[in-house]
């Protein structure tokens, strides 16, 4: 299993954590697809508190935080 964590705008319309199967050579690419979100709008994408690409393969029991960019003024 693969927690995924959305926050801030990610999570209109989507809950705030999301539990994906675990199968050889799923992605970041494949949770942000099956999500809909475009990957545009991901500005951190954290596996276990460390930056990852999206084409590096998750492992079982992996947990992945997606925030989007973040502005201010």
């Amino acid at each position: 299993m693969i927690k995924v964590k959305l926050f801030a705008n990610l999570r209109e319309g989507r809950k705030k954590e999301v539990n994906f199967e675990f199968f050889e050579g799923i992605n970041g690419r494949y949770i942000l697809k099956t999500l809909n979100i475009p990957e545009k709008q991901v500005s951190i994408f954290l596996v276990n508190g460390r930056d990852k690409s999206l084409e590096e393969p998750l492992s079982n029991g992996d947990v992945v935080v997606i925030f989007p960019p973040v502005g201010g003024g």
